[in-house]
């Protein structure tokens, strides 16, 4: 079911939505939802990477190239 938000921004925040949304042939609302999308699966997976570094450490994994090591 769809549901409408209203969101306050500033005017320059707003002028640059309006230009992506020219420049990509896309609705303001599409553009803002994929950026609140990206914005929320981002925070997401920075709190799983916080849960799971003890365990990497633990491991011996202390950088994504420690990783990248591993399954290279």
């Amino acid at each position: 079911m769809r549901e409408i938000l209203s969101i306050s921004l500033d005017s320059k925040l707003k002028d640059r939505i309006e230009q992506a949304s020219k420049l990509y042939h896309l609705s303001k609302s599409e553009i803002v939802k994929k950026a609140v999308e990206k914005y929320l699966l981002n925070k997401e997976l920075n709190e799983l990477r916080d849960i799971l570094i003890p365990y990497s450490e633990k491991a011996g994994y202390f950088s994504d190239e420690d990783v990248f090591k591993e399954i290279s």
